[in-house]
């Protein structure tokens, strides 16, 4: 005689819980470390301004952390690699914009006009330079090995990853080394609500803002964004279609090279010191910020840079500095969990 069969129900409300978490879910995760800490601030100073703070300061260095997630997207959306390197070719941005104000005459004397020219024909050279250095590091080290197991690739990332850092330890030392600090970064420029508003958070806002548009708006209305797409999808396809799949490739590079470059220029002149070591942790952060935000999405990378910029702005101020990693990775697994493709996720392709 065979049992009757069991029938398992969820209760009216682990029902209505389960609903208003997969719904609702995503956004808590996202507001629950500022609704705190702004609770806070309200219950001890009567006032968010320390919040504001943290989430003006968060936005700025979260600008930096977009323009290096960018490039990281843009390459593994394309061939599924995780490039090491990216992170060390933005530090060598940094290096290389640094190594230009002597160059082209940059002091903390230089006039407004002299000052806005030179840091425009800065910025031209340091992109110039890391997006040519990223189409080098592509061709040599990750064209030869396209057809090989994904290990190759990865394992090629990460010797020049190596590589580029201890070119940067033979250029400038082991230890940070001071930046002149062109444009008093630190200076209020206006208050909004009792929050500061500095020079360089302006650049990092302003400088970021334009350049992630010129990027998209050139991969969307040009040829290369359904060559991209294509290539994506499927290479050979794409080759008998008559796109050129190595110039795509290497078009992708040069375009993350370029706003590498850009973020080292942006982060030599917000921070004003730069170290061999800057790219790892950029890199770090920057490739958490593409996965949180969605893999092969732009958009994505830049919300997912600006969030991570916040969380650690309000983790270093309000919990340590020590904690930080933890919080940031917290994030991105509670995010994960609620949305596996990310914020703004776009699938990949699978590889055959």
């Amino acid at each position: 005689m065979e049992a009757a069969p069991v029938n398992v129900t969820k209760s009216a409300p682990l029902a209505a819980v389960g609903s208003f978490l997969g719904k609702y879910g995503l956004i808590l995760v996202l507001l629950v470390m500022p609704v705190a800490f702004g609770i806070d601030d309200l219950r001890t100073d009567g006032n968010l301004t320390a919040l504001g703070q943290n989430l003006v300061a968060g936005l700025s260095n979260g600008a930096i952390w977009a323009l290096v997630a960018v490039g990281y997207t843009l390459v593994y959306g394309i061939i599924e690699l995780i490039n090491f390197a990216h992170g060390d070719v933005f530090m060598i941005g940094s290096f290389v914009a640094f190594g230009l104000y002597g160059v082209f005459g940059l002091t903390v004397a230089t006039g407004a006009l002299g000052l806005a020219v030179g840091l425009f024909a800065v910025l031209l050279v340091t992109m110039f330079a890391t997006g040519s250095l990223n189409v080098l590091i592509e061709r040599v080290g990750y064209r030869p090995l396209r057809g090989a197991p994904k290990l190759a690739p990865l394992i090629t990332a990460v010797g020049f990853s190596f590589l580029l850092q201890n070119v940067g330890l033979l250029w400038l030392g082991g230890s940070q080394a001071g930046v002149p600090n062109l444009i008093d970064q630190a200076k209020v420029v206006f208050t909004v609500a009792g929050v500061d508003i500095t020079r360089g958070d302006i650049l990092a806002l302003a400088a970021t803002a334009p350049l992630v548009y010129l990027a998209t708006t050139f991969i969307r209305k040009s040829r290369l964004d359904k060559a991209m797409r294509a290539t994506a999808q499927d290479p050979e396809a794409a080759r008998l279609m008559g796109i050129n799949v190595d110039t795509t490739i290497s078009l992708t590079f040069l375009l993350g090279g370029v706003l590498a470059g850009a973020a080292g220029l942006i982060y030599a002149l917000y921070q004003t010191t730069v170290w061999f070591f800057q790219g790892f942790t950029a890199g770090l952060i920057a490739f958490t910020a593409a996965v949180m935000g969605g893999i092969g999405n732009l958009k994505g990378a830049v919300l997912g840079g600006l969030i991570i910029g916040c969380i650690q702005q309000i983790s270093d101020n309000r919990v340590g500095q020590e904690w930080t990693p933890v919080i940031v990775f917290a994030y991105l697994i509670l995010i994960m969990v609620f949305k596996p493709s990310g914020l703004l996720g776009e699938e990949t392709r699978e590889a055959g």
